[in-house]
């Protein structure tokens, strides 16, 4: 693995299994930013919104990737939550996981459904581990490069310019086409002067590029 790239989840999984009844189902996904990590957990509690627990455990970057020197890491941001559960039984479990793995960009729900057993804090720390774990296993674990978010505006004249040139690098993007033509694209930190460089080159610096 290269100074530039990282280990993460390579798609979006659940695991599940039991234990004296519990039911315990271990979510994970990719992701870049806390506000995609917090959207997943909104989004697993509120399919789960009948589960005892959902305990959340996330590491992904503290904001926008930064350009930085070969070898430096990003500031990350780590959290994790016992939901209710006993301190220390649930959130720090599902993150150590994560730790350990050595993989980042990613967040982890464990849903619980209570069985009538108690497991204790040292049966719940496993079950919580393993379901991470399994997620994880379940998804498969990817090397990725840094990415950034960016948002390229243009008139419907340049749209067709500039979508060639989107689509030529092969990042992933959206495109709405409201008043003007949005471009919400995912590009490789590596490569976002080069693509800022063609596309306004392309349409003489007519295009509209945000982060």
């Amino acid at each position: 693995m290269s100074d530039e790239t990282y280990l993460t989840v390579a798609a979006p999984a659940t695991a599940t299994f039991e234990v004296r009844g519990s039911e315990f189902l271990g979510h994970v996904a990719p992701v870049d930013t806390v506000e995609e990590a917090e959207a997943f957990v909104e989004r697993v509690r509120g399919e789960y919104g009948d589960a005892t627990h959902n305990v959340p455990a996330y590491r992904v970057p503290a904001g926008e990737p930064p350009e930085r020197t070969p070898g430096s890491e990003p500031m990350l941001r780590e959290y994790s939550s016992d939901d209710g559960e006993p301190s220390g039984s649930a959130g720090k479990p599902a993150l150590n996981v994560l730790q350990q793995r050595e993989i980042r960009n990613v967040v982890a729900v464990v849903t619980r459904y209570y069985g009538g057993t108690n497991l204790g804090v040292g049966g719940l720390a496993r079950a919580y581990s393993r379901a991470v774990k399994d997620g994880v296993d379940a998804a498969g674990v990817a090397e990725e490069r840094p990415h950034r978010s960016l948002v390229v505006e243009t008139g419907y004249d340049d749209s067709g310019t500039v979508r060639g040139v989107i689509e030529s690098t092969g990042v992933e993007f959206d495109a709405d086409y409201g008043e003007r033509v949005r471009f919400d694209l995912r590009v490789p930190v590596a490569e976002v002067e080069a693509l800022r460089e063609r596309l306004n080159d392309a349409t003489s610096g007519r295009v509209e590029i945000d982060r």
